[in-house]
């Protein structure tokens, strides 16, 4: 989704920061004590992660390729690198071992259910007077993309599965048809509460703030007479009214485009005519009619006058607003697609003519026009949402933008992260020296990504000693300084290898394009493996050092995105440990070449290892709890849907041990029910930024063990994409990471809970009605107060 869109107001450009702290993450001083984070010393095991004593060897590393050929090289390293069994000691734990009570059938809940109750919490935030206006309007705005993306994937995809009858029963036990009446009757209560947000609480206060949203009727003169002109020069020339007559079929209605509905009726004959007039998606939604004083656009098209511009002649009798949503999945069949570009690019194509699966119309259309366009469009009347206008609040992204910063959440500017920021300096740090020195965990949008990642490519991109870069790129921006040090350090004659994930959800068009420019510039350019995604957000650099070749890696939860980099929060790993890095070299192999390689040293990677891994750490915690010691499970995701994962997790809770799952969108867990989950808690938290990482921490019999990545719990991710999580090994950095997961998860912070039966309840004030903070507060304020800018 789109995904889920991000929380409001990006924030300002990132600027370095001469932010200094120990080596874990910049936000421990804002975090609360946790017992289990003292530094541990892990004795070593022989599951093939490298000991200090272990003696080094040389040998070839193939996956360089070519550049072998003009530069003599070894690699440097150790034994344990060569055959690596990373769960030779969990092997005994992937199975159950039948100790508990056994798991009822009505266990899972619904995961479309769950995803409605997802952005009802964003509902809340747009409804919380705690919230800046201005970020309220972003909310409502939000919450409408996310309803918008939730019909053309899942709704459409549920009615495909109908039809064609090859829906089932749904984990949480029901009927297909039951969960797409469940969708219509509980969407139409939260459009009606999203639709009377916006009329009875943001727009006047809005108002009252100055900047006044109103309709064409409470213009004065001098306003419409400024926007005739506007309507006569600017507009007018982009529209076409089109007729439905005998000679005229009904036209095609694209997804999402607002339309206006004209009733005509020719003076002469009588006769009652019906036209469409496409809104243009191009032009700005609302139109300062006058300072401070926005219209919709719709509403200037359907003014009396400029109707007569098109319709010269006729009498308009009513005009009426209306929107269509689409089923706008792609299906591309890979095994028979002789070229997956030109595959995809025809099934663009074919996205636009996808069936209807909702119709927004003003409630006070008439039944006549309202009866014509069901017809014509062959909707149900279930499909139809009657609301008040104006139709399509994303067009309040637009006004959120306005610049009103006290209307705002005040400017929060990331800092570089102190390990790659030393000294104040006007050049730029050497950030291959610094890895050499220690790993750096990024934790954005807190540490600035244009210093730290961005950085890192492009002075791989410029560094006469760096032979080759391999990279994924899932979804990346338009003018992507990411893309253009790809193309630079190609253009200077490093080999580049870009895994370009062309099927990323509504990116496909962008990622096609750049697709193609990455291999004009001359970088190799592969799609991924047939019938996967490749999701995982990696990056190496081979570079020359003396005689040997060194390898630097980036794994991250996040895409490389500079834009949303500022908006999503995201954890990253910048090092130069060698088993990450050959980890890293065979993965780039098997996705770009031929490979079978299903372990790692020190990744878990999907489809083959991740969910068995995960299960495998799960039931290891019941044996440590069971044996009196530490035990713990701690996730953080955006969603948790996969029904192994989750039994898992009840087996963990039935045997005591305590499980805490930190899920931004849908969730599947039924937490707290006696005999089964009694020992689940499940919290979200939503603010500013959207929580986008995902970690895995387990308490491991008192040695902690954490991991992070690409991957989410479900079926999709487990079993249809290329995921990959990293074993964090820095005991500073473990520590970080389990005491973010505890804040997130603490009654002392605001978060929503979720209770079993599946209610949300959102917990933003004490017991004495003081309001409590978020994480992202915290963070954000854990920075301010290291630059002398704590906020009272």
């Amino acid at each position: 989704m789109n995904p889920s869109v991000p929380e409001p107001s990006p924030p300002p450009e990132n600027e370095p920061s001469p932010v200094r702290e120990n080596r874990s993450l910049q936000f421990v001083a804002a975090l609360p004590p946790a017992p289990s984070d003292a530094p541990v010393s892990v004795p070593a095991r022989n599951n093939g992660f490298m000991t200090q004593h272990e003696v080094q060897v040389q040998h070839a590393q193939p996956s360089v390729g070519s550049i072998a050929a003009h530069r003599p090289h070894t690699v440097s390293a150790v034994v344990s690198d060569l055959e690596p069994d990373l769960d030779a000691d969990l092997d005994a734990y992937e199975e159950t071992d039948g100790v508990g009570p056994q798991l009822p059938p009505n266990r899972f809940l619904d995961r479309e259910r769950s995803w409605l109750a997802f952005n009802e919490r964003v509902l809340e935030l747009a409804e919380d007077p705690d919230t800046p206006l201005l970020e309220r309007a972003n909310f409502l705005a939000i919450f409408a993309s996310n309803l918008d993306e939730f019909f053309m994937v899942r709704v459409a995809g549920l009615k495909r599965r109908i039809a064609t009858g090859v829906a089932t029963r749904s984990a949480s036990g029901l009927q297909p048809r039951e969960v797409l009446e469940m969708i219509w009757a509980r969407s139409r209560e939260l459009m009606a509460r999203h639709a009377a947000c916006y009329q009875e609480d943001v727009a006047p206060q809005l108002a009252e703030e100055g900047i006044h949203l109103v309709r064409w009727n409470e213009l004065t003169e001098k306003e419409q007479a400024r926007l005739f002109t506007l309507f006569r020069n600017q507009i007018f020339p982009v529209l076409t009214p089109l007729a439905v007559d005998p000679a005229h079929p009904f036209p095609y209605i694209s997804g999402l485009s607002l339309n206006l509905a004209v009733d005509l009726r020719n003076p002469i004959s009588g006769h009652r005519h019906f036209a469409r007039v496409k809104v243009p998606p191009l032009l700005s939604r609302f139109l300062e009619a006058s300072p401070g004083r926005y219209v919709p656009l719709e509403d200037v098209i359907s003014a009396p006058a400029h109707l007569e511009e098109l319709f010269p002649g006729m009498e308009v009798l009513e005009t009426h607003m209306f929107r269509v949503t689409r089923n706008e999945d792609l299906e591309v069949e890979e095994d028979d697609a002789e070229n997956l570009l030109q595959a995809l690019e025809k099934e663009l194509m074919r996205r636009r003519f996808g069936p209807p699966v909702r119709l927004e119309v003003e409630e006070s259309i008439d039944p006549y026009v309202l009866n014509l366009l069901r017809r014509e469009l062959k909707v149900s009347e279930a499909e139809v949402y009657p609301l008040p206008g104006p139709l399509d609040l994303t067009g309040l992204f637009g006004i959120s933008r306005l610049d009103r910063p006290e209307l705002k959440y005040p400017k929060f500017v990331a800092g570089t992260h102190r390990d790659l920021a030393e000294v104040e300096s006007a050049s730029a740090p050497d950030i291959f020296a610094a890895l050499r020195e220690h790993d750096v965990l990024l934790h954005h949008p807190y540490d600035s990504f244009s210093t730290s990642v961005q950085a890192f490519l492009e002075q791989a991109a410029t560094d006469p000693d760096v032979l080759a870069i391999k990279q994924t790129l899932y979804r990346t921006s338009g003018d992507s300084p990411i893309v253009d040090a790809l193309i630079d350090a190609a253009e200077s004659g490093k080999q580049v290898l870009v895994l370009v994930e062309i099927k990323a959800r509504f990116d496909e068009q962008a990622n096609i394009k750049w697709a193609r420019k990455l291999e004009e510039a001359g970088c190799h350019v592969v799609y991924g493996l047939v019938g996967l995604k490749t999701h995982c957000k990696l990056s190496l650099v081979v570079r020359q050092e003396g005689e040997t070749l060194a390898r630097y890696s980036h794994v991250g939860t996040g895409n490389y995105h500079p834009k949303t980099a500022r908006l999503y929060e995201d954890i990253g790993l910048l090092t130069a440990d060698a088993q990450v890095g050959a980890d890293l070299s065979d993965l780039f192999n098997r996705l770009s070449g031929y490979s079978r390689r299903e372990t790692y040293r020190r990744l878990l990677v999907a489809p083959k290892s991740l969910r068995d891994g995960l299960i495998a750490r799960i039931n290891k915690e019941a044996q440590h709890h069971r044996a009196g010691r530490p035990a713990y499970v701690r996730i953080k995701v955006n969603s948790m849907v996969d029904e192994a994962i989750i039994d898992a997790l009840y087996r963990a809770s039935q045997a005591g041990v305590p499980v805490d799952v930190w899920v931004r969108g849908i969730c599947a867990v039924r937490p707290g029910v006696p005999d089964m989950s009694e020992n689940i808690r499940v919290r979200s938290v939503l603010g500013r930024f959207l929580e986008h990482s995902r970690i895995f921490a387990f308490g491991n019999g008192g040695e902690p063990e954490v991991w992070f990545g690409s991957a989410d719990m479900m079926h999709r991710n487990l079993d249809r994409r290329i995921e990959a999580l990293v074993r964090v090994k820095d005991p500073a950095h473990r520590a970080s990471l389990n005491r973010l997961l505890e804040t997130g998860m603490s009654d002392k912070t605001s978060s929503w809970h979720l209770g079993p039966d599946g209610e949300w309840t959102r917990h933003a004030a004490d017991g004495d009605g003081q309001r409590l903070r978020n994480v992202q507060e915290m963070l954000i304020d854990a920075r301010r107060r290291r630059r002398g800018k704590a906020t009272p």
